[in-house]
């Protein structure tokens, strides 16, 4: 990364991304100081929601939508108790099963389990609109052959605050989604403005060429396999 942030920047990782690229370069040892400054390594469940906005990642503190962090291991989860999910006001309470998250070539590279946080102690507490996602990647040492184990070491969490719209990670942004369409229009109106004055023109043939589709896939990557496994199979705490 560049030290002073891009005009326009905004960190906007797939669910592919975040689990095959930074959280596998976090387990493998290979995270410096540019990936921390997107992504800093914090026990979220140590800290209020309302103040995880203002602890993430220097060049994603100005995001208002989304908030990411490498979660370590809390040593009574490595003891192999159950880990902590409560803060001083509140606790996060899983909304449920694990869901599977899918490279771009369709292989399952880890496992997603959504979050809500619920203020006061259960089971009598108040459901917030802050939600996490927090996505572990499998073990990469262990036999393929077998059944999946989840690496634990770090996980990697999404925070975000529920707006009652359809939340699609995987998709880009709208505002992005909009000047794609305004580009594709603006390309086909030139493409037949083009094609007007060539076919007016009794000199020149026009035949062939190839035609760039501008216009984006929108299909989600994550969610459309059922596992081959039944999720309680999975060591996931």
């Amino acid at each position: 990364m560049a030290d002073e942030v891009t005009v326009g920047f905004r960190f906007y990782p797939t669910e592919d991304e975040l689990v095959a690229f930074y959280l596998r370069n976090k387990l493998d040892g290979r995270s410096d100081d540019s990936m921390h400054s997107v992504i800093p390594v914090l026990d979220v469940f140590e800290v209020e929601p309302s103040h995880l906005p203002n602890v993430a990642g220097e060049r994603c503190r100005g995001d208002s939508e989304q908030w990411f962090f490498f979660v370590p291991r809390q040593e009574r989860e490595a003891r192999g108790g159950r880990p902590s999910r409560t803060t001083g006001s509140g606790y996060w309470k899983a909304t449920g099963s694990p869901g599977p998250v899918f490279s771009k070539d369709n292989r399952m590279i880890g496992v997603k389990k959504t979050m809500v946080f619920y203020t006061g102690r259960a089971p009598t507490g108040r459901k917030t609109k802050w939600k996490m996602n927090e996505y572990r990647a499998f073990d990469e040492t262990v036999n393929v052959s077998s059944i999946p184990k989840l690496s634990n070491e770090f996980s990697l969490c999404r925070v975000y605050i529920t707006t009652g719209s359809s939340r699609a990670f995987d998709r880009r942004p709208v505002g992005v989604l909009q000047t794609e369409r305004m580009l594709t229009s603006d390309v086909a109106v030139a493409e037949t403005s083009m094609n007007n004055r060539v076919e007016s023109s009794p000199e020149t043939s026009f035949s062939g060429g190839e035609h760039v589709d501008l216009s984006m896939d929108t299909e989600l990557v994550d969610g459309l396999t059922e596992p081959i496994w039944e999720w309680e199979q999975l060591n996931w705490p």
